[in-house]
């Protein structure tokens, strides 16, 4: 009988492309696979771990040991660990759980597969097995990061900016696309350096318009932009191609000149505002999601209302927050001290996200009435589950729409909005005209 691995994926979306990638190496080299089964399954457990935040590192640490519990009980037999955590924390790991039968990093991970079979995959450098629904997936086209932000880790784990060839990555594209997929949610940890290192210029613009040349490409949606050293060609494929979401996500983190110095952003309040000026004059409409931060060393009740302000002021259409958690051997634990208590971080979070859902709410207020061309998701009893242009999968809004005509996953529809929730869309299939 043939042996059976679960891939259990922690962390972001970039992660699980990871995921992807190795569970078609295992199948490619006869083992039966699933990914994030529930429970411990099976034969072998693979916990493709993350490293960025102490949350996220605790949560990976779990996992790992209720597969360790779970092997000691005989539910499965072996346990493997790859990704960002054992990447930074190897060493440690081994030797305070050697009930692991084995350790992968972040880049050596593709020996797993050889490792467990005994022989090598013949697996496209590109190619995975699909875990998301058939008609999204994401493309990862850079690994790692030359910013150096005090407070982040992800250099120290993923090591110097890496970009993939076009060529390749169109070649993915194009096999994706003879799978049913639609949409493409492009990622990396830092969009905007894309191509400096392989071809000594930017090149995100003519990669993401080369992409939306491919026949069967719906929807392209751009995630993970950094604000300094932008490349603006890419706004200029957005407003041409109507196939590339008016959409940006971009990390500003702060608006502080104080606190940006800190962070080491290399951009400060003034350079941060014309950026956001620019990109919404470029392309008119478009829905930009951000990530703030609250806690950082240097944030002292003066610093925490320009961020209230500015958050306000700019009236984002999608953001999300963080409360500071300071990352061993980062410039930021060397040089500051995390000296803000926990209960005054939590308390600035939850102020500055108690501003953002009423903005959020106003934001889906002003869609009522509209029309909207929507990819459905998933349905339940009452409706079927869609997102727009604007949301990406798991983290923006959903439209909820009314069962009128029978859907399914994948379908593009046109609706009318007819109600709003500050997360959720409320629908009906528009009338044809």
């Amino acid at each position: 009988m043939r042996k059976t691995i679960d891939v259990v994926t922690m962390g972001c979306s970039k992660n699980l492309v990871d995921s992807e990638r190795i569970i078609k190496m295992f199948q490619d080299t006869g083992f039966e696979v699933t990914h994030n089964a529930d429970g411990f399954t099976g034969d072998i457990s693979v916990i493709n771990t993350c490293g960025f935040i102490g949350d996220a590192k605790e949560e990976s640490i779990e996992m790992i040991l209720n597969a360790v519990e779970a092997k000691k009980s005989g539910s499965i037999k072996e346990v493997y660990v790859m990704g960002c955590l054992s990447q930074r924390y190897r060493d440690e790991l081994v030797a305070e759980l050697p009930e692991v039968d084995g350790w992968y990093g972040k880049f050596d991970w593709s020996r797993l597969a050889s490792d467990l079979s005994k022989r090598h995959p013949a697996t496209a450098v590109w190619d995975r097995t699909i875990t998301t629904p058939r008609h999204y997936t994401y493309i990862k086209i850079a690994e790692g990061c030359n910013r150096f932000c005090s407070f982040c880790a992800i250099p120290l784990i993923t090591g110097r900016f890496k970009s993939r060839p076009i060529e390749e990555i169109i070649d993915e594209v194009k096999e994706l696309v003879t799978r049913g997929v639609k949409e493409f949610n492009v990622i990396a940890q830092d969009l905007s350096s894309y191509g400096i290192d392989l071809y000594n210029e930017h090149r995100l613009g003519e990669l993401i318009d080369r992409m939306s040349q491919v026949p069967g490409v719906e929807w392209i949606r751009l995630h993970y932009a950094y604000p300094a050293d932008f490349p603006w060609d890419v706004l200029d494929v957005m407003k041409r191609r109507p196939n590339v979401c008016k959409y940006l996500d971009v990390a500003l983190q702060h608006i502080s000149d104080k606190v940006l110095s800190n962070m080491r952003r290399h951009i400060d309040a003034e350079g941060t505002r014309l950026f956001l000026e620019r990109v919404r004059n470029t392309v008119p409409g478009i829905h930009l999601r951000t990530t703030l931060m609250v806690g950082f060393p240097g944030e002292g009740d003066k610093e925490f209302e320009e961020l209230k302000d500015f958050v306000r002021e700019q009236h984002f259409e999608r953001m999300g927050a963080f409360a500071y958690c300071e990352e061993e051997d980062t410039y930021g634990a060397k040089h500051f001290s995390d000296d803000i208590p926990q209960d005054v971080k939590d308390a600035r979070l939850g102020e500055l996200m108690e501003i953002q859902e009423e903005i959020a709410c106003q934001h889906n207020n002003s869609k009522i009435g509209q029309r909207m061309r929507v990819i459905i998701d998933s349905e339940d009893a009452d409706h079927y589950i869609g997102r727009s242009e604007f949301d990406s999968p798991e983290v923006d809004p959903e439209v909820l729409i009314d069962k009128t005509i029978k859907l399914c996953p994948g379908d593009f529809v046109d609706v009318t909005i007819t109600g709003a929730m500050p997360f959720e869309l409320i629908a009906k299939v528009a009338d044809a005209n």
